[in-house]
């Protein structure tokens, strides 16, 4: 029996913070199509020579997490979610936020549109402790 769109979207929701959270690449390029878009700005972080903050096909995508899950700091990982997310049509969204049980973290929201239970567009905003956290991560070393 196939899954139904919201089955699909909350099966999303957990494995791509579970693949994230676990470092594990194969996890997460699982969830995506091969002609899948990201739009972030940790982009032009990893990137320092790109022109904007989008990425296209799962190969570049790969490469962006790969980067992103060897380099970046643990603050990146272990985010805590409040277990809310909102699942409308196609469309996933999420919010880690700034102020959690333990105290402030990166704070950023992921949104979704899902195809055929994949991943087709991913865009990533960043908030104020995000950005912030991003610029200096930059900073610090070039991936």
């Amino acid at each position: 029996m196939a899954m139904s769109t919201q089955e699909q979207l909350r099966a999303i929701y957990e494995k791509w913070h579970a693949g994230f959270s676990r470092n594990d690449l194969p996890a997460i390029m699982a969830l995506y199509a091969e002609n899948a878009v990201i739009e972030t700005p940790t982009v032009l972080a990893v990137y320092p020579d790109a022109t904007e903050g989008v990425l296209r096909g799962r190969a570049a995508i790969e490469a962006l997490f790969a980067r992103i899950l060897q380099n970046i700091s643990g603050e990146f990982r272990e985010l805590h979610r409040s277990g809310l997310f909102l699942a409308s049509g196609n469309l996933l969204m999420w919010e880690y936020p700034r102020l959690t049980p333990s105290g402030d973290q990166l704070d950023l929201v992921e949104s979704m549109d899902i195809e055929d239970g994949l991943i087709v567009y991913h865009r990533v905003y960043w908030g104020w402790r995000g950005y912030k956290s991003l610029q200096e991560a930059a900073a610090k070393k070039p991936y």
